[in-house]
């Protein structure tokens, strides 16, 4: 068997909590890796810079967007392209301005002098990569960089140990949806929460879902939508930001980004006849994988609430079955742990190419998905 480099696409968040850019990486195994094929309607890709390995740049007819990364030491190109620049602890930082974008990672950016940061980011877009925590996130965002990598979003936000009744509640509305309970028993809980209601209203009424008809009530959204498509967004809006305060929560498309993955690559693990339903749950288990994060409970706590099938229990409690499998390997893609993701995933028979197409589609679906 050859060896084969998968490829894997970070999304990198903005000071204002969206996404502003894509880090493209490729595992260290030999082998070239799939091309990026990114469609003309994928309209998403087009918007925001993508920043791809100087190695494997796809210098030919390459979108403006597209800007090649070196690794320091490095010597700036005189091409009219936007260079980019990821710095090394045991090498000299360039002058601002030499590099349109500095990439540093954070165990390099916290050695810097005072205000290292702020000066290079005068003339250069400066990025931090392996953010790995909320209060790296703040330094880095008070220090000049304009963007960061996204591992932060992985671990408990110190500042928000507030107990949530209205995610607690929806955890309660997921769980009368799958008991087929009657809409007259879901309006009674939206009744009691007016933000839930017009976040789900809004969900429904945005683009990702482009209803002929604005939607006006949430007995249209349930005959729109379809128990199994409700229930999705619900999945969605526990990620959402109650306050409505017109801030984003960016925990929401990663939710969504990684349920997505899930839908679209549990097919190709042939899972035996008895977990068939496994397919139809892909979604809310790599949605769920996120809500001990959000909640502030242990996974185990979590899924004791709702009345979910045992395969995706086992997943998600303690990584069982090759669905759980699946969701370990996008979790160690989620910390950039790219050699023991792409481990996993060759093991479940998930090919590179399969594997980048799964990420443009998940991250093309995501990007439309309105923050409530």
């Amino acid at each position: 068997m050859s060896p084969t480099c998968y490829s894997f696409i970070h999304p990198l968040i903005g000071t204002q909590n969206t996404v502003a850019a894509y880090l493209v990486e490729h595992t260290t195994d030999s082998g070239e890796p799939p091309q990026l094929p990114l469609l003309p309607e994928a309209e998403f890709a087009l918007r925001q810079p993508w920043f791809l390995p100087a190695a494997h740049f796809p210098t030919a007819a390459a979108p403006e967007n597209f800007i090649p990364l070196w690794k320091a030491p490095a010597v700036v190109d005189s091409t009219s392209q936007p260079q980019a620049l990821l710095t090394r602890p045991d090498t000299r930082l360039p002058a601002t301005g030499d590099w349109a974008y500095l990439l540093v990672p954070m165990s390099h950016a916290r050695t810097l002098p005072a205000f290292a940061l702020t000066g290079l980011a005068i003339r250069s877009r400066v990025i931090t990569i392996d953010t790995q925590n909320h209060k790296d996130r703040e330094w880095a965002i008070a220090n000049g960089c304009c963007m960061t990598s996204g591992e932060y979003l992985l671990t408990v936000n110190p500042s928000q140990r507030t107990p949530d009744t209205t995610r607690q509640k929806m955890l309660a509305l997921l769980a009368l949806i799958a008991q087929d309970a009657s809409t007259q028993e879901l309006n009674e809980i939206l009744r009691q929460e007016t933000k839930l209601s017009y976040s789900l209203l809004r969900l429904v009424n945005s683009a990702a879902i482009a209803p002929r008809t604005p939607i006006t009530s949430f007995s249209q959204a349930i005959n729109l939508l379809g128990r199994r498509q409700l229930e999705r967004w619900v999945q969605l809006l526990i990620f959402a930001n109650p306050e409505h305060n017109g801030g984003t929560n960016p925990l929401l498309y990663t939710a969504a980004l990684r349920g997505r993955l899930m839908e679209l690559l549990v097919p190709q693990l042939k899972l035996p006849h008895a977990q068939e339903d496994m397919s139809d749950s892909a979604f809310m288990t790599g949605c769920f994988s996120l809500l001990s994060v959000l909640l502030h409970i242990p996974m185990q706590e979590i899924v004791q609430q709702l009345p979910l099938a045992g395969c995706i229990k086992d997943a998600l409690s303690h990584h069982g079955g090759r669905a759980g499998q699946l969701l370990l390997a996008l979790e160690a893609a989620a910390h950039r742990n790219l050699n023991e993701s792409a481990r996993l995933l060759s093991l479940l028979d998930i090919s590179p190419d399969t594997f980048l197409a799964a990420q443009l589609d998940a991250l093309h679906w995501a990007e439309r998905i309105p923050t409530p």
